[in-house]
């Protein structure tokens, strides 16, 4: 059906159940959006991110894309971290992964198909970077480390991107947060990166990453 008249019909549904359970919803809703929190996370359908951390819509502003990343050259998401830190206010950006992730997985494989495998070349260099010391974990411990070092590279590359520099050049309020998602049971992990200013950086980064070696291996 050119419509998908299904989705038609479960968005009344959910319009009306909404506004009867609070009338003043969408009307609140669309006056202003204010959210502290600036959601990256994975396109997986699996992980939509106001449901697992029980938000409703307004309370984060989010952008997504394969495999969480953070790239110096995609301007889609430079430009919603710039909207989101110079004009939102944001307070807080929450990097969240999630183990299971299919891209992550196929850099691990190093699979080329298409488009996706240039997005994925950035993942293929964390793995290179990180591949001395991921062999010494069997291959199911790897790529589940890996999920987790993806995020932390992610934070890193993150915090040095220009918009984020200046905003803490000019004292403003802002913390980096690299989280991941475990599919299997619904709960998120603090992967203990957590970076609110430039000269914490190296530190947080280093220190993560030194964690995530020594964790208990997590799925």
């Amino acid at each position: 059906m050119k419509t998908l008249k299904p989705l038609f019909e479960k968005n009344q549904a959910w319009a009306a159940r909404v506004t009867q359970e609070s009338p003043d919803f969408f009307a609140n809703l669309s006056a202003q959006q204010s959210p502290e929190i600036l959601w990256i996370g994975c396109s997986d359908s699996r992980v939509p991110a106001n449901q697992i951390v029980d938000m409703e819509p307004g309370q984060l502003f989010v952008h997504r894309n394969i495999a969480n990343q953070v790239i110096q050259s995609d301007l889609n998401c430079l430009s919603v971290v710039e909207y989101a830190v110079n004009i939102l206010k944001i307070k807080h950006i929450i990097i969240c992964g999630h183990y299971g992730c299919g891209g992550v997985k196929a850099a691990y494989d190093n699979v080329q198909d298409g488009l996706v495998s240039y997005w994925l070349a950035h993942i293929r260099d964390i793995h290179l970077k990180h591949q001395e010391n991921l062999a010494t974990f069997n291959k199911e411990d790897q790529l589940a480390k890996l999920y987790e070092l993806n995020v932390i590279e992610q934070v890193y590359n993150l915090c040095r991107t220009p918009v984020i520099q200046k905003a803490w050049q000019r004292n403003q309020t802002l913390s980096i947060h690299g989280w991941i998602y475990s599919l299997q049971t619904g709960l998120l992990t603090d992967l203990s990166v957590c970076v609110n200013h430039e000269h914490e950086l190296d530190q947080e980064y280093n220190s993560a990453i030194e964690a995530c070696y020594r964790s208990e291996t997590k799925s």
